[in-house]
């Protein structure tokens, strides 16, 4: 496998990470040095680097760092390339991918409506072509939807998400929307 050490790296991610409680479980950086030099070796790497799937790891994975870190214009950067590799290689998969985190980059940048319509995008792509990410869709839009004060669209869109991960039973899937549940319960009273 390409980047093999990298990709070694990127496993502990989820320890230098957060969802942040006081902010609608918006992921943000406990250690954003550490989070940087990901980003930076991941640059180094995009730069040296010609096959498009590689590519496309690296565009997304530093787009997704960049929103942890709040650098949102850089994000938002990366995942339009990484947009642009899945739709130039005529990959449904990696198109519904990259328009969701694009779609939440720029929730984070504070377009909640340009996020929506894209979630809503990746919804009707995922339903016409590759089931495998709706519940993410939905799970993303649920968020937007909060975050613009949408409850009740949110809580549909969180229990569309939990129906579908339930369904592959995967217990972190599970959890997530549980959690994002919870947050919006908590947040009507």
């Amino acid at each position: 496998m390409k980047n093999a050490r990298f990709r070694e790296k990127l496993k502990w991610v989820p320890r230098l990470v957060y969802f942040d409680e006081n902010d609608y479980l918006r992921e943000k950086a406990r250690d954003k040095k550490k989070i940087q030099a990901l980003i930076d070796e991941a640059e180094h790497l995009f730069i040296n680097e010609d096959d498009s799937n590689e590519r496309f790891f690296l565009a997304g994975t530093m787009g997704n760092l960049y929103r942890v870190i709040g650098k949102l214009n850089r994000s938002i950067g990366y995942l339009n390339v990484s947009l642009e590799i899945a739709k130039e290689n005529k990959d449904l998969t990696k198109e519904i991918i990259a328009t969701i985190r694009l779609g939440e980059s720029l929730k984070y940048a504070n377009k909640h409506a340009k996020a929506l319509t894209l979630f809503e995008q990746a919804l009707h792509t995922a339903y016409e072509n590759d089931a495998a990410y709706i519940d993410f869709a939905f799970q993303h839009k649920g968020k937007c939807l909060m975050e613009m004060g949408q409850s009740e669209e949110a809580m549909e869109a969180f229990q569309d998400a939990l129906t579908i991960r339930s369904s592959k039973g995967n217990q972190e899937l599970v959890e997530s929307t549980e959690q994002a549940i919870l947050y919006l319960e908590s947040t009507k009273i």
